[in-house]
């Protein structure tokens, strides 16, 4: 059932913005000052009421249509319209209680990943409760005992229903404001998908070989880049529900790495990196100061998580000339390519978007296109846009302008096109 965004607020209960607005917002605190709300790549924070001091939140588990990039669509399992759900945000110290409505065909439960609770509100099925039906409505009511970046997901069937999309976000802010406080806060998902050419739906028997590798359930380039304003302090949260660990790599910074899946970490205790390592359950907090401008790649440095559509056991044709084969194949199946003689790269000169003909609701392989040409990424891959001048709300300000003298440019140019 293909839930719409009207009948789903309606069914959550939630009043209109006007209303919502005047009585809360997703980042109220409970003591002290303002707070940064979280900027969720593709995404958005769930509302919430408050109801007898209890902030009352509304998931609403179901099939949805979801696309990773034009080009690409599925039917997925989300909670409220998408994939991830919407992200809970809430503040240390808060009585939370959350309802979760079960529209999928087959019974669910949720389990909030890494926040302390009584046990009878773990949400996971058949342990610490029933599984909850088509159907029903379960409540889930604690008190947050700390502060971080968290997730949540099902703990029933989870191969079919993690590979279909069901996950999401819970982000804890200190009671302190003072404690861990940034100007811009970031957050997304690692996910893998296995979207078979030419079909609508994700297979959750593929175990390893994955052909979609996304940051909140998005591929580049359709990945929001992430944008903040020279000198800010910025953090970026990552959590991994995928099946592979992911090295997430910032070019241009040194990061501080402070916070993990217990939460925020002592500062004696911080780590600088470039590259950090999620783990498959684990959320990482990362942190740096957006100190030199320019457009930063960040992705996971995996190069075949950087693609889309990926393919697996395909012939190596590298230093071969297969054109007279690969002419006499193009006959019983037009525009077929071999992966190419000097590399892959004659795919991203010669093809619209780098990639060689695929089956319907096929997305390229490398779907990027910057300032200067073809990007050659995919899959986990977005940009970190610092700039000293921004428009308001943070809009993306566009391709960076490099100052004279600060680029790489060609000093000599081949023999032949010197003749």
């Amino acid at each position: 059932m293909k839930i719409s965004r009207r009948n789903l607020l309606a069914a959550a209960g939630v009043a209109p913005l006007a209303t919502r607005l005047a009585t809360a917002t997703a980042a109220a605190p409970a003591a002290g000052g303002p707070r940064t709300a979280v900027t969720t790549l593709n995404g958005r924070s769930l509302p919430f009421v408050v109801k007898e001091g209890v902030k009352e939140f509304h998931l609403v588990a179901g099939e949805i249509e979801h696309e990773f990039a034009p080009g690409t669509k599925i039917r997925a399992w989300g909670y409220n319209g998408s994939t991830p759900g919407p992200t809970i945000e809430a503040v240390e110290g808060d009585r939370v209680r959350i309802l979760v409505t079960n529209n999928l065909p087959e019974h669910t439960s949720i389990h909030w990943h890494g926040i302390l609770l009584p046990n009878g509100m773990d949400g996971v099925g058949g342990l610490t409760q029933p599984h909850i039906e088509p159907g029903e409505t379960w409540a889930y009511e604690f008190t947050l005992r700390q502060h971080g970046t968290h997730m949540y997901h099902p703990h029933a069937d989870e191969v079919v229903q993690l590979a279909n999309g069901m996950m999401g976000l819970f982000i804890v802010h200190p009671r302190d404001p003072s404690i861990g406080a940034v100007d811009r806060d970031f957050a997304f998902l690692l996910h893998n998908w296995a979207v078979h050419p030419g079909t609508w739906r994700p297979d959750p028997s593929v175990m390893t070989e994955f052909d979609l590798w996304t940051f909140n359930s998005r591929v580049f380039p359709a990945i929001e880049p992430l944008v903040v304003r020279r000198g800010q302090r910025v953090r970026i949260r990552v959590g991994n529900l995928s099946m592979h660990e992911h090295p997430i790599h910032l070019h241009g910074y040194r990061l501080d790495i402070t916070g993990g899946d217990g939460g925020r970490w002592p500062r004696a205790a911080w780590r600088t990196e470039v590259t950090e390592i999620v783990g498959v359950g684990q959320m990482r907090d990362i942190e740096f100061t957006a100190d030199e401008p320019g457009d930063w790649a960040l992705h996971c440095h995996k190069p075949h998580h950087t693609m889309n559509a990926m393919g697996h056991g395909i012939p190596n044709s590298v230093g071969v000339d297969t054109s007279e084969v690969d002419e006499r194949l193009r006959a019983m199946l037009p525009g077929y390519m071999s992966t190419g003689r000097n590399g892959m790269a004659e795919h991203v000169e010669h093809t619209a978007m780098g990639h060689m003909p695929g089956p319907e609701n096929t997305l390229p392989m490398m779907g990027g296109e910057g300032p200067f040409g073809n990007l050659e990424m995919g899959g986990m891959f977005t940009v970190v846009k610092v700039r000293d001048r921004l428009p308001d709300g943070y809009a993306d300000p566009g391709w960076y302008q490099h100052p004279p003298g600060t680029q790489a440019r060609r000093v000599e140019t081949p023999a032949e096109d010197r003749k």
